[in-house]
């Protein structure tokens, strides 16, 4: 089977990481997989550029930035270049634009957005318009399902496959680590993420300069690509404002999530919107103590070990709930139906459903 996974942008952030593990699944599984996108790749996805082509992969990436039309007319030339029998398209501006095009290649599109994209009326109108050139419609939460029949209305076929986390790196760089403890961990906190509002950095900040009080030792690591630039800039600004600066690093995307989790000794995740977040995932597969917001997307893990769902939009309980993790053991959690193979299986079961016997599967 020839696979093509479309992405917005190759960069360090959740749906196009998932795509990524996907294509090298796939790859290794006998398919060949493309790697396309809309917009030029980050300079932090280089390496794993290199790691998709060791692997088989094949990227197709423009090379600069174009308007509507040259993305379209880019992203026609990638589909007759790698000829693929099905594409699954990630997130909304990508899988408008494949559905755009005259194709007669079934499209699948998944959902990642943990807002609900539809509110805008340009797109909500967009995807009225274009919503049966989907094959299937995948949300990776039943929100996403439920947003979509709300504002766009019934889809033949429309179907939850939850994000899945790749547990390999976890267990490699844990078996290569000492054995840790609360007492001589180093009480760094981190959050991952896109610096993006819905992401509540603002709130970490805030709540750090609490835990201080109780762990003067504590220090804050905020990691992710920078989205926003004005709201990055409000970041760096609130901790320089509350004297922290000496104790929280401001820092860009980081390519190695598994040794950053693995060293770290509490996991912030204070979004007020997430579909179905990878980098939740990825902290639970760490077994790092995790200290989360109280919404519907989180709610599967609240009764895990270490883990806590809080309001933290309270800076009082959200720093006594970090300083509190600070002091937890790191615990296993069950992830059956949430690893990245487990995703990758759902995929292709949809491909050879979409297909059939137009080709010959594996």
């Amino acid at each position: 089977m020839r696979i093509l996974q479309l992405v917005l942008a190759p960069r360090l952030s959740g749906a196009e990481m998932l795509a990524k593990g996907i294509a090298i699944g796939h790859q290794r599984s006998g398919h060949s997989v493309c790697l396309a996108s809309l917009l030029p790749q980050h300079s932090d996805f280089e390496p794993l550029s290199r790691e998709l082509a060791a692997q088989g992969v094949t990227c197709l990436f423009p090379t600069r930035t174009h308007a509507r039309i040259g993305r379209l007319l880019f992203l026609y030339r990638a589909i007759r270049q790698f000829k693929p029998d099905i594409i699954f398209a990630h997130s909304t501006i990508p899988a408008l634009y494949v559905r755009a095009l005259p194709l007669s290649v079934p499209i699948v599109w998944v959902m990642h957005s943990g807002v609900n994209d539809f509110k805008d009326n340009v797109l909500q109108r967009a995807e009225r318009v274009l919503s049966s050139r989907a094959k299937v419609v995948i949300g990776v939460s039943q929100k996403n399902v439920d947003d979509y029949l709300k504002e766009i209305g019934e889809h033949p076929s429309l179907v939850v496959v939850p994000n899945g986390v790749d547990t390999s790196p976890f267990a490699t760089v844990m078996g290569r680590m000492p054995a840790r403890s609360p007492a001589n961990d180093s009480k760094r906190i981190v959050q991952i993420g896109r610096y993006i509002r819905e992401k509540n950095h603002l709130d970490t900040v805030r709540a750090f300069k609490r835990v201080l009080e109780f762990e003067p030792d504590a220090r804050l690591l905020l990691c992710g690509v920078i989205e926003d630039v004005a709201y990055h800039a409000e970041v760096v600004s609130l901790v320089n404002e509350l004297g922290i600066g000496s104790r929280v690093e401001v820092a860009g995307p980081r390519s190695n999530v598994a040794e950053i989790l693995c060293a770290s000794s509490a996991f912030a995740m204070p979004s007020s919107f997430e579909a179905h977040s990878i980098g939740f995932l990825e902290a639970l597969a760490s077994e790092i103590p995790v200290v989360a917001n109280a919404i519907p997307a989180f709610s599967f893990a609240g009764s895990f070990p270490s883990v806590r769902l809080v309001d933290t939009t309270d800076a009082e309980v959200y720093g006594r709930a970090l300083a509190e993790a600070l002091q937890q053991p790191r615990a296993v959690r069950p992830l059956a139906g949430l690893t990245l193979q487990d995703t990758a299986d759902r995929y292709l079961a949809i491909a050879r459903q979409v297909l059939g016997l137009r080709v010959g599967l594996r």
